[in-house]
């Protein structure tokens, strides 16, 4: 279904999100049929290859109904419980106006301004810069965001990066990841279970045959071993099938989703220097330590490439930028070097950091790189005499 704008964008992943739900079971059934060869291989090994074929299409037919229970038991639990997973892995936590109220300001004020209902607001403690949103539902909406990007970022970047998420909270592409990731780990779980349960059996059922007379064992490969061999070839087959069909549920997410995102933070904010230089800072320095695929899939930036780039989820960093630059009129300072706090002794210098203060306190650093240079004091209005709370000056308060 070819999305050709916002709305036909937000009803496509509405599409994709049913048939990756369809697709789910169905590659449930061709696991369950791969576990069946598997199964009818160990109990029979003397068989041909259309007996192993029509006992696994029986034993199908009986799993059916316990596969589908358990393929809609997985979904209903991702449904309702699939923020617990994410923040299992990442350790991101709630927080509230008092804990975060920079933050939550921000967050706060876009949502207001646009109309959209207040997502959860979750900080996760780690100098990764990355950001993502997360829900099925209007209740489950999330926004997460890592310290590091709290530190790094100054407010009019922070607010971009939060247009980015709510955008893809308001296109739908968070349900359509969240139903990829489903479909990734339930796929992922059971084909590692078969790998595990074959290898186990197949060794202790090599184990007993050897225990058979050579007589039998020549007439089994005389008649059917080369029906088992087959068969099991198959099956290891179709687990790999399974397996990779899973992982390439991510050719169904359009790439252009994060370009979208890109142009309704902008529409948010009215601000696309702010995006481009958060793209900027965020660039290379969003890997998520011991996050899985899945759930670098859903951040601002994910610097996982699959192989030749063929698998990557995310456009990269120049192309977003370039395109805000093309379309929305913005200005690109290029890659920015920023030192990392655990890399270097002194903390970023951004906007919201303050340079060392000198000796004589405060020392700030000129715009455009030039030498320091004391802090401005506040303007005197004119037509106004200074009041007695106005600052007192390098030799205490004037007396008349």
């Amino acid at each position: 279904m070819a999305a050709y704008g916002l709305y036909t964008h937000i009803a496509s992943n509405k599409f994709r999100s049913m048939l990756l739900l369809a697709g789910l079971f169905l590659l449930i059934y061709v696991l369950v049929f791969a576990g069946a060869l598997v199964a009818e291989v160990l109990m029979r090994g003397d068989k041909s290859v259309d007996y192993y074929l029509m006992r696994a299409s029986r034993d199908l037919i009986a799993a059916f109904p316990y596969a589908t229970g358990a393929a809609a038991l997985w979904i209903v639990i991702a449904y309702f419980f699939h923020q617990n997973m994410i923040d299992a892995v990442t350790g991101g936590e709630s927080v509230t106006r008092q804990q975060q109220p920079r933050l939550y300001n921000l967050l706060e004020n876009l949502c207001i301004s646009r109309g959209i209902p207040m997502p959860k607001l979750k900080v996760m403690d780690s100098p990764a810069l990355n950001a993502f949103a997360a829900g099925l539902n209007r209740r489950q909406y999330s926004v997460t965001v890592t310290t590091g990007l709290l530190q790094a970022l100054n407010d009019q970047e922070i607010e971009a990066v939060l247009g980015h998420e709510l955008t893809h909270i308001r296109n739908g592409d968070v349900q359509l990841m969240v139903v990829a990731v489903i479909i990734a780990g339930v796929v992922g779980f059971f084909g590692e279970l078969f790998f595990r349960m074959f290898t186990n059996l197949s060794w202790n059922s090599s184990g007993g045959s050897s225990s058979s007379s050579s007589s039998s064992s020549s007439d089994r490969d005389s008649k059917g071993g080369g029906g088992a061999i087959i068969a099991i070839i198959i099956a290891v087959a179709l687990i790999l099938l399974a397996w990779l069909l899973s992982q390439v549920v991510k050719l169904a997410l359009s790439r252009s989703r994060e370009l979208l995102a890109d142009a309704g933070s902008v529409e948010l904010t009215k601000n696309p220097d702010a995006m481009i230089t958060a793209l900027r800072k965020i660039e290379n320095r969003g890997e998520l330590p011991g996050a899985t695929s899945a759930v670098m899939e859903l951040c601002v930036d994910n610097p996982r490439e699959g192989f030749a780039d063929l698998f990557a989820t995310h456009p990269s960093v120049d192309a977003r930028v370039k395109a805000l630059v093309q379309f929305a009129g913005g200005h690109d300072p290029g890659p920015l070097a920023l030192p990392r706090p655990d890399e270097s002794g002194e903390s970023d210098r951004d906007g919201d950091e303050r340079a060392p203060s000198g000796p004589w306190g405060g020392a700030q650093e000129a715009p455009g790189g030039g030498t320091p240079f004391l802090p401005q004091q506040a303007p005197i209005e004119l037509g106004r005499p200074p009041s007695a709370e106005s600052d007192p000056g390098p030799w205490g308060p004037q007396r008349k």
